[in-house]
């Protein structure tokens, strides 16, 4: 009797090995179908610019399309959930930046930014910020900046695209750093920090390189240093803020692509290969360097340290900013 139930089981086994498609076999024909790439921010920020230049490239090289799902709303935190809770067939990405680090220290999420999500790399990430002050200000470069703020703490404001958001952090460590306290204004996006720094409405901000540039050519704003580790080819008579004084600080916002959990490794690796060849054709650094980005790649566990690493220092952030605070209005 025993024999005869081995030998069922055997033949069972044999049945499902050649009657089921195993993962090998369903990822070799991998994508078969459209890819959806859930942005969770509004269309037209540096996350939806980049998911549409990398996702053009795939279309070109695997023939299906790129579909780019902007699901904005709660800082970022509706479209990553709706990633989390996605199936982990490799047809569902999240793409999103280093803001994804930086949720946990200000709000309770449904979701582990690790633990929920495959990482597969970062793709790109900014030359840096650019430090930009009205040109009213008596400021034209970051020691008389900083040497202002001293002279007068709390009394200069910065504008921020939302609380705890990548220009919140900016400034906050560039404050420590300088060991100096501004006042934030916070706003609901990028747009309008731009509008009321250009207006006079607050003293300065941090802003992406890509809106300094043109902004900066009205004479409306002044640059004083970009927070990456070079000078930008784009504002070459910019320095950074590390030649400025500060030495060695630098401030970064990465864009990275993720899968839900356990997706299958073969998918991630065949997504992670992708990318990386994706990102370093010339036409695409050429467009990323017009607007600012540069291509930065990482393996799937470099960058999980990345996003675990991130998330421990803007919590140590998190703790010194008053909570309890919304920010100033700006100046009339």
């Amino acid at each position: 009797m025993k024999s005869v139930t081995v030998l069922g089981l055997s033949l069972t086994l044999i049945y499902n090995i050649y009657s089921l498609p195993s993962h090998a076999q369903q990822n070799s024909t991998y994508p078969s179908k459209p890819i959806r790439v859930i942005v969770p921010f509004v269309s037209g920020g540096p996350m939806d610019l980049i998911g549409r230049i990398v996702g053009q490239q795939f279309t070109k090289k695997w023939g299906q399309n790129f579909i780019i799902d902007n699901r904005g709303g709660a800082a970022g935190t509706i479209g990553t959930e709706t990633a989390a809770k996605s199936a982990a067939d490799g047809y569902t990405l999240l793409h999103t930046s280093s803001a994804h680090a930086m949720l946990p220290a200000f709000n309770k999420l449904n979701y582990d930014p690790v633990q929920d999500f495959s990482a597969i790399t970062t793709a790109a990430r900014m030359v840096g910020y650019v430090l930009c002050v009205h040109p009213n200000l008596s400021a034209h470069n970051v020691s008389e900046l900083i040497a202002l703020a001293k002279k007068n703490p709390s009394t200069l404001n910065y504008g921020t695209s939302g609380y705890g958001g990548v220009l919140h952090m900016a400034n906050e460590l560039f404050n420590a750093a300088a060991e100096i306290k501004m006042t934030p204004v916070h706003y609901k996006g990028v747009g309008q920090v731009v509008t009321d720094l250009a207006g006079g409405h607050i003293n300065l901000s941090f802003m992406g390189s890509s809106n300094t540039v043109s902004v900066a050519k009205t004479g409306k704003i002044r640059p004083l240093a970009i927070s990456g580790a070079k000078r930008w080819k784009q504002l070459p008579e910019v320095p950074t803020i590390s030649e400025s004084g500060l030495k060695d600080f630098t401030y970064y916002a990465w864009f990275g692509f993720w899968f839900p959990a356990n997706t299958p490794k073969d998918i991630v690796q065949r997504m992670h290969e992708t990318i990386a060849s994706t990102v370093r054709e010339p036409t695409v650094i050429t467009r990323f360097d017009e607007l600012g980005f540069e291509p930065y790649i990482l393996s799937s566990e470099a960058f999980t340290q990345l996003v675990q690493s991130d998330i421990k220092t803007t919590k140590k952030i998190a703790e010194k900013i008053d909570k309890t605070s919304s920010g100033a209005a700006p100046l009339q």
